[in-house]
């Protein structure tokens, strides 16, 4: 799957991509608050073996990840480092980091 060029098309393209073996057992709320230009915020729910993605805040998120949309994009395109990011500031997580850390591994992007 091509990466897509905004956050918009990435989160359209999210379930598709969801790799069920390597989320065998997750349950979860993942909340992505994205800021500047192309920003939003979306709710990535993995229950049961599927993934669903709302265009709005979630209730009781398990994760929540703050960060520029600039970035995320960068991010999942494999230009930044997740792990450089958190320690430069450009993440903010609030909740499960265990979950923080495998999230993006969950799917085949």
């Amino acid at each position: 799957m091509a990466i897509p060029k905004t956050p918009q098309e990435l989160f359209k393209k999210l379930p598709a991509a969801f790799n069920i073996e390597k989320a065998a057992g997750v349950n979860a709320v993942v909340q992505i608050d994205l800021t500047g230009d192309e920003g939003g915020t979306w709710a990535v729910t993995m229950a049961d073996g599927k993934c669903t993605v709302d265009n709005a805040a979630a209730d009781d998120p398990t994760l929540t990840l703050t960060m520029a949309a600039a970035d995320y994009m960068a991010m999942v395109g494999g230009e930044l480092n997740p792990m450089n990011a958190f320690m430069q500031g450009k993440i903010k997580l609030k909740g499960d980091m265990g979950l923080a850390m495998k999230f993006q591994n969950l799917f085949d992007l």
